[in-house]
């Protein structure tokens, strides 16, 4: 019987830090400013045909 709540607390703790580390990544990610969406290049007018 020993055993078998030893397994179910190590399996309750894993799931929690395993839900943690899922919480944390999303947090890091959303944490991460946007990078603005600007082209290395731009012009002013129109590049004239040839």
């Amino acid at each position: 019987m020993r055993r078998l709540i030893a397994a179910a607390a190590t399996v309750l703790v894993a799931g929690m830090l395993a839900v943690g580390a899922a919480v944390g990544v999303v947090a890091l990610l959303d944490a991460t400013p946007d990078q603005p969406n600007t082209p290395l290049i731009s012009y002013d007018t129109a590049p004239a045909a040839p």
